[in-house]
């Protein structure tokens, strides 16, 4: 089997697509029964930044991603296979499925903020209406991280159930075995010995000035609260009223992210809404306390491990951030069993899953069936 897959969100900063793409790609590649894959970048930027791993082949033309969506809103031109090459099956991993002339089509839809939360979203972002619907009408079938996303599509466009698969996201082995930083890295960063932290793009839908609120109420309350730690690409949703007891580190990945989550006291995940959230879930696997909007993706992916609290409820969440920094959720007044339970929680998410669940959506797309 071909498979042409969009990995323009690997370019750049890669954040919660960029990092489901390439853990996708990756365990695709394991598989015994691998497809042949193609990576394609439908941008400007073009295929020669893409990273793909040995033996995957990389293609697509300089042409601007505005422009290509432009045209796929509204025509059908041009046809996928023009950028990537002869394909049995073309996915679209992030909301945008080009038209193709023979190839079957799947599409990743990872929640539906771009209707539910217009305001929270960029005006790029807003595209979505026109080309998710457009890419369903046009017969492709759906994969989502999340059942609550499944729900959402079924909900709000009356789409196939069967069509749609859930192809929830994985956590890597080296989350489990993630320390947290010495004394030099944190200086390094400007990070104190103890601290709250969030990790996410700063972003509105994000939720963040709720949090620097309730870490204001609760470092009032307790001059002693550890500061708290804003991990993330500076964007458009960064608070305004952030005062000193906040410190922002910018973007981080690989090695250095896994040790800030590790050696934070909790992670704090108050978004308004989320297609999976892979943050919280790498959170337990680093055995670190996660206190979360209570949302119905939250609850699927963390099931007991971790305390929701009701979005806007400014209140709750200092509360609950107070007990998750005052470390006493064992009844011996240790972690170790807490901490178990969080990393036996984050176990039942692997990349291998996520890829053998969105390989049977490739079979799908390629006999007709949802």
């Amino acid at each position: 089997m071909r498979v042409a897959l969009d990995a323009t969100p690997l370019l750049g900063q890669p954040t919660g697509v960029g990092r489901y793409v390439a853990g996708l790609v990756d365990a695709l590649t394991r598989l015994p029964e691998a497809p042949e894959l193609t990576l394609a970048a439908f941008t400007w930027r073009g295929a020669k930044e893409v990273p793909a791993p040995p033996g995957v082949r990389v293609a697509g033309r300089r042409v601007p991603a505005r422009l290509l969506q432009q045209l796929w809103g509204a025509t059908d031109f041009p046809p996928v296979e023009w950028l990537t090459g002869a394909a049995d099956v073309v996915h679209g991993t992030n909301f945008v499925l080009p038209p193709r002339r023979r190839a079957a089509g799947v599409l990743t839809v990872h929640d539906l903020a771009y209707l539910h939360d217009v305001a929270t979203v960029t005006p790029q972002t807003l595209r979505y209406q026109r080309l998710v619907p457009r890419a369903m009408a046009r017969g492709a079938v759906t994969v989502t991280p999340s059942q609550a996303t499944k729900d959402d599509l079924v909900a709000t466009y009356g789409a196939d159930p069967s069509r749609i698969h859930v192809t929830p996201l994985g956590i890597d082995d080296a989350w489990f075995a993630a320390v947290p930083p010495t004394a030099d890295q944190l200086a390094a960063l400007g990070v104190p010995r103890r601290y709250v932290l969030a990790v996410g793009n700063l972003e509105p839908r994000k939720n963040l000035p709720d949090l620097v609120e309730a870490h204001r109420r609760l470092t009032g309350a307790d001059p002693s609260t550890p500061p708290l730690v804003l991990v993330g690409p500076a964007g458009w949703g960064e608070p305004r009223r952030a005062g000193p007891e906040v410190v922002f580190t910018g973007y981080q990945r690989g090695e250095t992210l896994r040790q800030l989550v590790a050696g934070a006291a909790v992670l704090a995940f108050p978004s308004r809404r989320e297609g999976f959230g892979l943050p919280p879930l790498e959170a337990l696997a680093c055995g670190v306390p996660v206190v979360a909007s209570d949302l119905p993706v939250t609850r699927e992916v963390l099931g007991d491990a971790a305390t929701f609290v009701g979005v806007g409820d400014v209140d709750a969440l200092a509360g609950a951030l107070a007990v998750a920094v005052d470390g006493k959720d064992d009844e011996d007044g240790g972690t170790t069993r807490a901490s178990a339970a969080r990393r036996d929680r984050a176990r039942l998410f692997t990349w291998n899953r996520c890829a053998r669940t969105t390989l049977a959506a490739y079979v799908s797309a390629l006999e007709g069936e949802g």
